[in-house]
């Protein structure tokens, strides 16, 4: 297989954005105009990733899948069991029972990497931390592009040590889950810019700069700094093609004067969403605890999926610019740089 980030016609990947929003369909459509497309591998079973993958191969071999690596940092027990009784009321109120700390869980990822490399798809990039040297080699024993992400400048020192095909660096304005290596770690305050200036001055593998990405502007001025591709994901959410809820597109489209929040209320890792009642009522107690937030919540947000003030409105700081639109239409607005 050839590099799909050396023949893009159009510098955009289209991020992977777990838990709906990133369809086949989409990731097709980015494709055929010209970007890369992606799937989102994350809160599936490797069977489910699997069938999507048949569906995108079929007719494009311009995208890759991401996964997310088992979380390194421990919850805390206690931590867990405060943030239950703190959601109980919200539970409460939309009469669904009583949220209960669940088991880790892995995401399926040993199954999800042993198809990836018995079936091997043009690129994979890894994230919410580093995947294991054993684990890249055998990706790139397959055939497929690796992609890596980091948050800081400490974190792209520890990506390149894995001598990936290229890095994903993500900057504060980015939308939805930061990409910091273990949910104990807080954000680096630091913009896309600024950390693509840093990551640039630490190693030559090309990098492909997140977050905030909303105008032509914004993506040549990320790829004048060195960038090889930027990787827009909030502009996507409001695309035709997008599996995104209702209740937040709506929300992105008629934002209201809603800002946006960075919180760990909704899955226990730091993330970016517009600010809503959900945010407001639990910012106080939100513990850090991923994946077992992110199930102790998945009941009330199923509960609120008409209802923008209880679901986890991912939106980058750019959300300003979505528009009700073509995934294609997105794309166009990237091309010639």
């Amino acid at each position: 297989m050839t590099n799909p980030l050396h023949d893009l016609s159009v510098p955009v990947v289209q991020a992977p954005m777990a838990g709906g929003p990133s369809t086949p369909a989409l990731a097709v459509a980015v494709a055929e105009a010209g970007g890369l497309g992606m799937l989102a591998a994350g809160y599936k079973s490797a069977s489910a990733m699997a069938e999507e993958i048949r569906e995108v191969a079929a007719r494009t071999d311009h995208f890759g899948v991401n996964l997310f690596v088992p979380e390194r940092d421990p919850s805390d027990p206690e931590q867990l069991e405060a943030y239950a009784r703190a959601l109980a009321p919200v539970a409460a109120d939309l009469d669904v029972p009583a949220p209960q700390p669940g088991p880790f869980t892995d995401d399926d990822y040993p199954a999800k990497l042993d198809h990836l490399v018995a079936n091997p798809v043009p690129l994979v990039s890894l994230t919410f931390g580093l995947p294991g040297a054993a684990d890249v080699a055998r990706l790139r024993e397959a055939g497929s592009v690796v992609v890596l992400n980091a948050t800081d400048a400490r974190e792209v020192e520890a990506a390149v040590e894995l001598a990936p095909d290229a890095i994903v660096v993500q900057g504060r304005e980015a939308g939805g889950h930061r990409a910091t290596h273990g949910q104990a770690t807080t954000p680096e305050d630091i913009s896309t810019a600024e950390l693509l200036d840093q990551a640039r001055e630490l190693s030559e593998i090309p990098l492909i700069a997140a977050g905030g990405i909303a105008s032509r502007e914004d993506a040549a001025d990320l790829l004048g700094r060195g960038a090889v591709a930027v990787q827009v994901g909030t502009l996507f959410l409001t695309a035709r093609e997008a599996g995104t809820k209702p209740a937040h597109r709506e929300a992105l489209l008629n934002s209201g004067g809603r800002d946006t929040v960075v919180t760990r209320a909704f899955s226990g890792r730091w993330a970016r969403a517009l600010r809503n009642g959900f945010t407001d009522r639990l910012g106080s107690a939100q513990v850090s605890g991923y994946p077992q937030v992110h199930y102790m919540t998945a009941p009330l947000r199923a509960a609120s999926a008409g209802d923008a003030e209880g679901l986890n409105l991912w939106a980058g700081t750019g959300f300003g610019a979505c528009r009700h639109t073509s995934a294609a239409e997105i794309v166009e607005l990237f091309r010639g740089l």
